[in-house]
């Protein structure tokens, strides 16, 4: 399904989109809570992470999640990383930056519909990928979003040559961040930080299923991060080590079929991010039971305890979030 998008906004700027994104097709194969902006300190502050800076766009890319697409490039970097199921039950990366641009990002791939609702939530942020169906490309293009395929950004990517396609495209990033000016700068979307509340149960490792891969997370109190490993392998970024975030959140959602299909005849699947569900957080070697709630696609996704309905605030750092079925 990787066949790479208008953006919906003035007629000549839509058109000029449809012709390079349709060109594009042929490249794709209980403490104080920091609530980020309220004012003094925590003008500076990230939305997404609690640390000091925010950055001035939000970027995300599509990231490929195989066997043969590790190590990732530049997902150390990323303020969040949310995985969730694509066809066949594999799992594929959505990585948003923001505090901290690198140089480069990959291997990209396709985007999905799904992308668009989990993305409102940031405003118009821009999004790079590989391709998308074709069937799929109107939607896409009449989507807030800031639309960064190949086509559109012909000097933004580049391949591997030691890699076999489609696993060897990677984002220039910092030349797709300058190329997306237009695109939203980080804001809330509700996440708060701060101390660990009370409660919760100790843990030492969480494992994440879908139907076709897995991801587990071991908690390291010499680093206080949680390690990540994809099949039962450490997850790296290319020269920067095991990933390893300061908080996961699998967070239960509905996943139902799309209306489209990938070459080989498989459902893609659509998982809902507006709603509401359990979750379970992780942070400083504990797991908290928690709610989440999303009540539009415009707004952010707010995590409270499961038993008190008070925010649940995440440690400061990268945040993980699992999107996986709800049982």
């Amino acid at each position: 399904m990787d066949e790479p998008t208008r953006a919906g906004r003035p007629a000549h700027r839509a058109t000029r989109r449809r012709t390079l994104l349709r060109t594009a097709l042929a490249v794709g194969t209980g403490g104080a809570l920091a609530a980020c902006g309220s004012g003094g300190d925590e003008d500076d502050a990230s939305p997404f992470t609690g640390k000091r800076r925010k950055g001035d766009h939000v970027l995300a890319v599509k990231v490929d999640n195989v066997a043969a697409a590790r190590p990732q490039t530049g997902l150390q970097h990323a303020d969040l990383v949310y995985t969730e199921e694509v066809e066949a039950g594999l799992s594929r990366i959505l990585a948003v930056f923001a505090s901290d641009i690198p140089a480069t990002v990959g291997p990209v791939r396709s985007a999905r519909e799904s992308d668009i609702e989990l993305l409102r939530q940031f405003g118009e942020p821009a999004l790079a990928f590989s391709g998308v169906q074709g069937k799929l490309l109107p939607t896409l293009e009449a989507s807030p979003l800031h639309l960064l395929p190949p086509g559109e950004l012909r000097d933004g990517y580049q391949r591997d040559p030691g890699r076999r396609a489609p696993h060897n495209l990677y984002l220039k990033a910092r030349r797709a961040e300058r190329a997306a000016d237009d695109a939203s700068e980080p804001r809330d979307i509700g996440f708060r930080f701060g101390a660990a509340p009370k409660g919760g149960r100790a843990t030492h490792q969480e494992t994440v299923r879908y139907p076709a891969a897995r991801s587990t997370f071991t908690w390291s109190a010499d680093r206080r991060r949680w390690l990540v490993a994809m099949d039962g392998a450490p997850a790296r970024s290319r020269g920067d080590g095991q990933l390893a975030p300061a908080t996961v959140v699998i967070q239960h959602v509905t996943v139902r079929q799309s209306r489209f299909q990938d070459r080989s005849g498989s459902n893609t699947p659509y998982t809902e991010t507006v709603g509401s569900g359990d979750a379970l957080v992780l942070r400083d070697g504990k797991a908290y039971e928690a709610h989440w709630s999303r009540p539009s696609a415009s707004g952010g996704t707010t995590f409270t305890e499961a038993g008190g309905g008070r925010r649940l605030p995440f440690a400061r750092g990268q945040v993980w979030i699992a999107l996986v079925k709800k049982g």
